[in-house]
């Protein structure tokens, strides 16, 4: 398939990779959670106002964007350790629990997904955000790793996720966690499993992790 290199903070270098585009994964931006403002203005802002607006310029139907569960990381952050123990009748925050960013890029992400409420409402675009876990490179199982047995999602599973937003042409907007099948979760996967049919097939075996 032909490639398009361009930094997405450079709107006229960014647009042309639009055309003739039916959806768009936007998965661009600057993840570190301590990264300074001046890296997630550029990249997670800017960037990701430059990936929505060439989508409406050049008649993308859908797009789906990679949040982060940092838009609401101050649950995690005020509730560990004890957020991470596995019990089957705990409170999971959901895509309607008040947005609490730990940090800028957090708060970037919150951002994108508003933007990209915005562009549903005044542009018809279809936009569903994924509130992603953690992806490991290695793909590897997490063990004795209370906070990763908890948030982990494997690449087949976030490859499945990516997928349903995809297939979902009747979505209009969405936000939705992303989270393999893991006995601490703290996040719930119910809008994830109505609206997009998710069914995680990973799950990284319970430790004695505190």
């Amino acid at each position: 398939m032909p490639s398009h290199v361009a930094d997405v903070s450079d709107f006229a270098a960014l647009r042309p990779a639009f055309d003739g585009v039916d959806a768009v994964v936007h998965l661009a931006a600057v993840a570190d959670v301590d990264a300074p403002w001046e890296e997630v203005l550029a990249s997670n802002i800017v960037g990701t106002r430059n990936v929505f607006e060439a989508a409406r310029q050049a008649g993308v139907a859908q797009v789906v964007f990679a949040s982060s569960n940092h838009v609401v990381g101050m649950y995690e952050a005020e509730g560990a350790p004890a957020i991470y123990r596995a019990q089957p009748d705990k409170t999971l925050i959901d895509e309607h629990s008040d947005p609490r960013p730990d940090s800028l890029y957090g708060a970037s992400k919150g951002f994108g997904e508003l933007l990209g409420r915005y562009y549903v409402e005044r542009h018809g675009l279809r936009v569903i955000c994924l509130r992603i876990g953690w992806v490991w490179e290695k793909d590897e199982t997490p063990t004795n790793h209370a906070q990763a047995e908890a948030i982990w999602l494997s690449q087949r599973d976030c490859a499945q996720l990516v997928s349903g937003a995809l297939d979902a042409d009747d979505v209009r907007w969405a936000v939705v966690y992303g989270i393999s099948n893991n006995q601490r979760a703290f996040w719930s996967l119910d809008a994830a499993r109505r609206i997009l049919g998710y069914e995680p097939q990973d799950s990284p075996p319970l430790s004695d992790a505190v």
